[in-house]
């Protein structure tokens, strides 16, 4: 699952055959219809993005890029910002893609539209998105919660087989824990949160079996929580962190994201991969928190 892993796997999705998609249709249930205002098209890499309305049963509205699929790729050649569109949304799993997309109405950009998260990169001082999450315990949690706190946000999932991936994450986290702990001021005003984005397994009882043992405080989970939520909903703040995953055979191919947030649930710094030390962490969150 290193980023040199990880590349090759998108290749070979994009170089599946749709003639093998289409001998395994995705079901009814997953299929959504779409409506929204074209922001920004990239024809190269086959991603259009849009600001949409509400897809009920699949996510709220807000503005994020979509993939078409090869064999819709013509369609793009078509298509521009300030267009409205509709299509469908096609969801089997933790990917998703467009078809159907149908310009209804040529417009001009919008100079005030926002551009989806992957659009650029993401900036220090950038809104993280209020989503709905449920912790360990089966509580209810929002970001929201944890204002006036800096807050290490990460993301994982429990049944990660790669030692140099997850694992590490959460041995790096338990010692960055450990760090803020030995100061009572600074555990005060800091929270650590692990999301993770296998909710099909990954429910409130297997977060609190799985984060039990990294845990330095006594009661656990008293400084750092473990999460999960609906998937839209982890795809959401996800996209807003370049975080990226694709399941596959009962597993993730992922990429590692790790963010510092100030007491306004706004972002301070943005860690890539695994590469940092707790030590950094620390530093990080002792300056968020204003210490």
């Amino acid at each position: 699952m290193t980023r040199r892993r990880f590349l090759p796997f998108f290749l070979l999705v994009a170089l599946a055959s749709p003639a093998c998609r289409r001998e395994a249709p995705v079901p009814a249930g997953q299929r959504y219809p779409l409506e929204g205002k074209v922001v920004e098209v990239d024809v190269a890499s086959r991603k259009v993005t849009i600001a949409h309305g509400d897809i009920p049963g699949f996510m709220p509205a807000m503005t994020m890029p979509f993939d078409v699929l090869e064999k819709d790729a013509a369609l793009l050649q078509h298509v521009g910002p300030g267009d409205e569109v509709t299509a469908t949304l096609v969801a089997p799993d933790s990917r998703y893609w467009l078809e159907d997309l149908v310009v209804v109405k040529k417009g001009t950009p919008d100079p005030n539209a926002t551009p989806g998260p992957h659009a650029r990169e993401p900036q220090s001082g950038d809104a993280m998105p209020d989503v709905a999450l449920v912790d360990q315990d089966g509580r209810p949690l929002r970001l929201a919660d944890l204002r006036g706190k800096a807050v290490a946000l990460t993301f994982v999932f429990t049944r990660c087989p790669m030692p140099d991936f997850c694992p590490l994450l959460m041995k790096k986290l338990a010692a960055a824990q450990a760090l803020l702990t030995k100061e009572p001021g600074l555990a005060a005003r800091t929270r650590l949160l692990t999301i993770s984005f296998d909710p099909a397994h990954d429910t409130p009882e297997v977060l609190r079996a799985f984060g039990k043992p990294f845990q330095k405080t006594t009661p656990p989970f008293t400084h750092w929580s473990l999460a999960t939520g609906k998937d839209e909903a982890i795809r959401a703040l996800g996209w807003a962190l370049e975080l990226d995953y694709v399941e596959e055979s009962r597993s993730f191919t992922h990429n590692l994201r790790t963010a510092v947030l100030d007491g306004e649930g706004k972002l301070r710094r943005l860690f890539r991969g695994n590469e940092w030390r707790p030590e950094e962490l620390v530093a990080e969150l002792k300056a968020a928190a204003g210490i």
